[in-house]
């Protein structure tokens, strides 16, 4: 099991202010799985993303990641896990403008302290994963949004990490590009990776196996509120 969520809660502000977003969530996933979660703005989607991602703590509840609590974790466990476990695709592409290719593919590496000729090798080996192995070299604004986000994909997957976290990973692109970028998640998918994604999007939705739907920070495995 790499992903145990047992009725987390998640409140912001105190008081009157108050703000509760996520109520009772529950969640398992397997390893090798690929689910996508579904719902309108303002749903709790990227909060419960934040949360898998290490980016966010719950404010009740356990969370388990790969076995451990992360509430035991402490802040620079969750950081080196987030490094080194979990690979993040966001919307927008962040990439850094003046990085060639593998360069940006070789952030994460960078910060794990691996050697430069090491973080050069894996950052090739991924962009070529993503079919990119003809734009190595290039900078972010010589290559198309879809390619930007080949490398974005190409930078979460370099640390060989066990958990892929995708939020609307097509939201930016043009239904040609999204549908690469799909079929790239389905590789990766077949090749045993666990895939969580946010999507609005049905048609991308539907390439999951597994599909979650969250209303009013309620999280259930049925569509309809």
């Amino acid at each position: 099991m790499i992903i145990q969520l047992e009725h987390i809660e998640k409140t912001y502000g105190t008081g009157a202010n108050k703000v509760p977003v996520l109520h009772d969530v529950n969640m398992q996933v397997e390893a090798g799985e690929y689910i996508a979660i579904m719902g309108p703005s303002g749903s709790g989607k990227s909060t419960l993303m934040n949360i898998l991602g290490y980016l966010d703590v719950p404010s009740g509840g356990v969370y388990r990641f790969d076995g451990e609590d992360n509430a035991k974790a402490g802040d620079a466990r969750m950081a080196r896990i987030r490094n080194e476990k979990i690979g993040f695709v966001f919307q927008s592409f962040h990439l850094m403008q003046r990085r060639r290719a593998w360069e940006n593919v070789a952030l994460p590496l960078m910060y794990g302290n691996v050697r430069r000729s090491e973080r050069k090798r894996r950052a090739e080996e991924a962009l070529k994963q993503v079919g990119l192995e003809d734009r190595m070299s290039f900078y972010p604004n010589q290559l198309s949004g879809g390619q930007c986000q080949r490398v974005a994909i190409a930078r979460a997957i370099c640390t060989r990490p066990r958990l892929l976290l995708a939020d609307e990973p097509t939201g930016a692109l043009d239904s040609k590009a999204g549908q690469q970028i799909m079929d790239i998640f389905d590789e990766l998918h077949s090749q045993g990776m666990t895939i969580v994604m946010i999507t609005h999007e049905h048609a991308v939705a539907d390439r999951a196996p597994r599909r979650l739907y969250i209303y009013d920070g309620y999280l259930r495995e049925e569509a309809g509120q």
